[in-house]
């Protein structure tokens, strides 16, 4: 069995799904990728048993053959190959043979037979969502999901799907960010919730792109699989209940904070350099029309700001987590934001001027 194939062509796909590979591995073969070669087609495919990745890509095959290859030494080979280069493998027993021009490379094999896949079961709602809708709606929350939290549902996003809307929303207890789409993809019946895990939005992302080609999505119980143009990636879902995120949104009658985002996120930038590293607090004292900022570390230094805004509601005092606020000025787009607040203990509304898609919320904390 003999393969040659371009090394542009291989870079690409293993580039796509290598990051689904994980370097520390409870199963040796978890670290290799599963190649079918077949008559002018090779397929690549990789998983962590949570999140499964196929993809496919065209080569000149003499012969079939099922094998797996060390993925981290392979995608770092076909990197430091020259551009445009040449890539023979063949296979002799449990060892492979990789040639392109004066260099030669043995990797080991491990059996086809051995690979894990993900089995879902059967799909309960299929539903055709455009690349680039899905591809916002994971820009803009994505920041706010929680990491190894003992809350495992928060572990990951919520995608909520009814009949003419999709939503996205993440929290991680301190803060919530949700962005929501109008897409046409579903039944008039559609009602359906699942949690997506946090690996498994980062590599998604990845993969698409900002067309509006369909992305076909099929939901069972317990999978998530999607298929692009090129790669079909599978994922197993959260089985948790995620928090009721309306009650989290404030209420009350909010003063109105608007202010230029890029005034606003230069003028935190400055100040959060001077805040304590471990929780980044700083505080917001409001008048009218004005914010100071200020901020200051265990080594008594102290940083203060002035911003011009809009703001008539009574002078106001309160402390907030300078990278969430940042965090979320990074994924608005307009010129402007409102920041809905109410008193010190009261979680802030921050939304884009003239948006209703997305809001954030984010909860202050003591200074």
């Amino acid at each position: 069995m003999k393969i040659v194939i371009n090394r542009e062509d291989l870079l690409r796909p293993l580039s796509l799904i290598g990051g689904v590979v994980e370097r520390r591995q409870t199963l040796p073969i978890l670290a290799n990728v599963l190649i079918n070669a077949r008559s002018g087609r090779l397929g690549v495919t990789a998983t962590d048993l949570e999140v499964e990745v196929k993809t496919h890509v065209v080569a000149v095959v003499e012969g079939e053959a099922d094998f797996t290859l060390p993925a981290r030494k392979l995608l770092d080979i076909c990197k430091a190959l020259p551009e445009s280069a040449e890539l023979q493998i063949t296979l002799d027993g449990d060892k492979a043979h990789l040639r392109s021009g004066r260099g030669r490379y043995t990797l080991s094999t491990l059996p086809a037979t051995e690979y894990p896949g993900i089995e879902s079961t059967a799909a309960t709602e299929t539903l055709s969502i455009p690349e680039k809708t899905l591809k916002r709606l994971i820009d803009k929350t994505q920041f706010a999901m929680a990491q190894q939290d003992v809350r495992y549902y928060l572990n990951g996003m919520l995608l909520e799907f009814s009949a003419r809307k999709i939503r996205a929303v993440a929290t991680d207890g301190h803060r919530l960010a949700l962005c929501e789409e109008e897409f046409e993809g579903g039944s008039e019946a559609l009602n359906l919730q699942i949690i997506v895990p946090r690996k498994a939005v980062g590599e998604l992302r990845r993969m698409l792109s900002d067309s509006d080609e369909p992305a076909k999505a099929e939901v069972s119980s317990n999978h998530l699989r999607i298929h692009l143009q090129e790669v079909s990636f599978t994922t197993k879902l959260i089985d948790g209940r995620f928090p009721d995120y309306q009650r989290v949104m404030p209420s009350g009658e909010p003063s109105m904070v608007v202010a230029d985002r890029g005034t606003l996120q230069q003028a935190l930038t400055r100040t959060s350099i001077l805040s304590n590293e471990k929780y980044r607090g700083i505080r917001f004292k409001l008048s009218q029309d004005m914010l100071e900022l200020q901020a200051h570390n265990p080594e008594q230094e102290e940083a203060e700001e002035e911003v011009e805004l809009q703001y008539a509601g009574d002078p106001l005092t309160i402390g907030f987590n300078v990278g969430y606020l940042l965090d979320v000025l990074n994924v608005i787009d307009e010129d402007t934001v409102n920041i809905a607040v109410t008193d010190a203990s009261a979680s802030a509304l921050v939304s884009p001027s003239g948006v209703e898609t997305q809001k954030y919320v984010v909860m202050p904390m003591r200074l």
